[in-house]
């Protein structure tokens, strides 16, 4: 049982010290006011550093200080992250900064509203739960929709998330199968000759799909599932002159599907079929001059009934923290190159070869591109 009260406490000096608000936070459960602190109160500290507030814990209760605002941000957390351990699911550290933001974007959202978006892929497992507003509104869509694209950086749930759900429907037996696949393209680097069977060479290319998989299904018996042909994963390029009915498909790494594949792809699916493509635009490992079928796909259905797409953005990684903070130092890169080209195609098209601005005439190496203050 939890109770909580709050009430503002004025300051001798508004000037130097604003009206401070107070709120408390009675929680009658040992155990579950130990799992809400966390180890050493590593959660209280980090609600705290992410809160902008004051957060202590005397006795039973967690007192919380501050604006106004923070401070029933951070209660709210509290309550649901409360009702949430007693109910037998963990929080941990990384995931306060991330309920804080959902919580604020969405003055009517709530924690415990997650349950109602977990998915339940077999009872001895944990259920995987939606950890963003934007995974939730992901999980929405594929349940709704016949085809979703989930579209935004490394590390924001897509792939984890669409094969969870494709593993609960096999699972309850609202589809035979599962097919998973993804183009056979080198990240940056050439894999050169590859020994063993077929399966064996498009392994590297795949082996994040049965991570996946495995975390959410026994392997003995996922091997069993390949062997009766119920999960299936292959190269793209294996899905050419296929009819696809009563499946789950996920293609994955989308983005370096060229547009030829991508229109092959989507042409595949039959009746009873539900699919999700994933990837990232900005990542693309294409050769120099291809373009993206996923950007393409984005351009030429969005707005078409039954289609879905989901932008996921760095407050939605759901990696190590510093995955983040390396996601935003590449994408201010990206956005400052791009003003950098827009600016020198400006120029040229005035007939000046250099803007103003720019000391060269090709693009400056990363580092130089940096403000001074974060070089």
């Amino acid at each position: 049982m939890l109770m909580s009260s709050s009430s503002n406490m004025g300051s001798t000096d508004l000037q130097r010290d604003p009206a401070t608000f107070i709120s408390s936070l009675e929680v009658e459960s040992t155990s579950v006011l130990l799992a809400l602190s966390g180890p050493q109160q590593n959660i209280l500290a980090e609600l705290a550093a992410q809160s902008g507030t004051d957060v202590s814990l005397r006795g039973n209760t967690i007192h919380v200080s501050g604006s106004e605002q923070d401070v029933r941000v951070a209660q709210r957390f509290l309550s649901d992250a409360a009702a949430l351990v007693g109910r037998g699911h963990e929080i941990h550290r990384n995931d306060v900064g991330r309920a804080l933001r959902g919580l604020r974007e969405n003055p009517e959202a709530s924690l415990v509203d997650l349950l109602e978006e977990a998915i339940i892929v077999t009872p001895r497992r944990r259920p995987v739960v939606p950890k963003t507003e934007a995974q939730r509104r992901y999980i929405e869509l594929i349940r709704t929709h016949d085809l979703t694209f989930g579209i935004g950086p490394a590390g924001t749930g897509k792939t984890y998330l669409a094969m969870a759900m494709a593993a609960s429907a096999l699972m309850q037996k609202r589809v035979k199968r599962i097919i998973l696949t993804r183009p056979a393209v080198e990240a940056g680097e050439k894999l050169g000759f590859l020994p063993g069977d077929l399966a064996e060479k498009v392994n590297p290319y795949l082996r994040p799909l049965y991570d996946a998989l495995h975390d959410m299904i026994d392997f003995e018996k996922v091997e069993q599932m390949r062997e009766r042909g119920q999960i299936e994963v292959a190269p793209l390029a294996f899905m050419r002159g296929r009819t696809l009915n009563d499946s789950f498909v996920i293609l994955d790494e989308a983005q370096n599907a060229t547009g030829e594949q991508m229109r092959m792809f989507l042409t595949r699916l039959g009746f009873g079929a539900k699919a999700v493509v994933t990837g990232d635009i900005t990542q693309t490992d294409l050769p120099a001059g291809a373009r993206s079928g996923l950007r393409e796909a984005r351009e030429l259905l969005t707005g078409i009934p039954g289609i879905a797409f989901q932008a996921f953005g760095d407050q939605d990684v759901v990696r190590h923290p510093l995955v983040q903070k390396i996601i935003v130092a590449y994408e201010r890169r990206d956005a400052e190159r791009l003003a950098l080209a827009d600016a020198r195609r400006a120029a040229k098209a005035r007939g000046n070869d250099t803007p103003a601005n720019a000391d060269t005439a090709d693009p400056a190496p990363a580092a130089e591109i940096l403000r001074p203050e974060e070089a």
